[in-house]
């Protein structure tokens, strides 16, 4: 079948717009009409180099839903006609870590992501004739997507697809990170570095878990504004003033600090902005071989640094829980979608995104 994609022939070019090929679902795999995907930070890491993500030249996108349109043979639970969400945690089921409990580390699926496949390590997009690589065995910059069963969740109908594309990645690793991966408990302080679409959502799971403080630290006065709507009680440009200060004269130093940046050097403000027996959860990616080099001092007060890989979700369960939180008006998605864009747009979108402008843009088809 003939579709419309964005294609990336090589880091830092422009995406072009091409005409490419897509096969049918194989076994244990679903066909998808891409309603909409949203433009995150993992897809500039990828376009930029700044992460080795994918091999080129390849179709990029992995934040997305849409609608079923064909199911392969040995696929349960799924139909055509149902409306999913699309994920970069699909799991095999037999891997040393899907026995262990933890899907989101599945072997197969992480061999896959680096040769720009699917589990049998092959790709359904091509390009006169030639291989296209799927990013994240999604690449949901296209019309349709061919992705594992494992890797999506069927959500109701009533939810709109343009917000259940930001449940897939955004949502659920900032909430998560939140809930899941630091456990935040109610009454306590949190301050949260970086407010882009990660970093607001970690600002929301604060606020629905119940945490007394939230402080917001960014250099986008917009961005704080929007963490303003969806939570926060407290906000400071650390382009203007010490953050790590501002935190201290807030709360003493937060319980639970959340870098959503990615950067080294906010890295350590946020270690220094976490109080006695406080924890910071590192939840941006840093770039390829990125060196961590933090004040020792802490540690004397039993602070921690823990690690965090997609909010330590559990998909299935995750998203329909976070779905009904938007359904019953405590989970804030409208406010975070600054534009909504389509496949001619993407390089625009690409171009503010790195610039730090709006919490995220999402391409959508008719």
């Amino acid at each position: 079948m003939k579709i419309k994609a964005a294609v990336l022939d090589e880091v830092g070019k422009d995406f072009r717009i091409a005409e490419v090929d897509i096969d049918k679902p194989k076994s244990g795999e679903i066909l998808v009409k891409v309603a909409a995907s949203g433009l995150c930070a993992s897809d500039l890491n990828a376009i930029d180099g700044k992460r080795k993500l994918v091999p080129f030249p390849a179709v990029i996108g992995h934040e997305a839903a849409g609608v079923v349109t064909e199911v392969g043979p040995d696929v349960s639970g799924i139909a055509v006609g149902d409306h999913v969400v699309m994920s970069i945690v699909p799991n095999c089921g037999e891997c040393e870590w899907c026995k262990r409990g933890i899907p989101n580390y599945c072997a197969t699926a992480g061999d896959a992501m680096s040769v720009g496949g699917l589990f049998d390590k092959t790709s359904r997009l091509s390009e006169n004739g030639s291989k296209l690589n799927q990013f994240l065995c999604v690449a949901s910059f296209a019309e349709y997507a061919v992705v594992p069963a494992s890797g999506a969740v069927v959500i109701p109908k009533e939810m709109p697809l343009d917000r259940a594309a930001l449940l897939s990645c955004a949502v659920l690793t900032g909430y998560g990170a939140v809930v899941n991966t630091a456990k935040v408990q109610p009454g306590s302080s949190v301050a949260v570095f970086g407010c882009g679409g990660v970093g607001l959502n970690s600002i929301q799971g604060a606020r629905i878990i119940g945490a007394r403080t939230i402080i917001a630290v960014d250099v986008s006065d917009e961005k704080l504004e929007i963490a303003k709507k969806v939570g926060a009680t407290h906000t400071v440009n650390a382009a203007k003033e010490d953050p790590v200060a501002f935190v201290k004269s807030v709360c003493g130093g937060a319980d639970y600090v959340f870098d959503a940046s990615g950067r080294e050097a906010t890295i350590s403000q946020a270690w220094l902005a976490t109080g006695v027996q406080g924890q910071l959860t590192l939840v941006g990616l840093l770039k390829n071989g990125a060196q961590l080099t933090i004040d020792a001092g802490p540690f004397v007060n039993e602070q921690s640094i823990k690690g965090c890989y997609f909010g330590s979700a559990n998909l299935q369960k995750d998203v329909i829980s976070l779905v009904k939180s938007y359904l019953n008006g405590q989970l804030f998605l409208d406010e975070l979608i600054s534009e909504r864009i389509g496949l001619e747009g993407l390089n625009d979108a690409v171009k503010r995104l790195r610039a730090g402008e709006g919490a995220r843009n999402v391409l959508v088809f008719d």
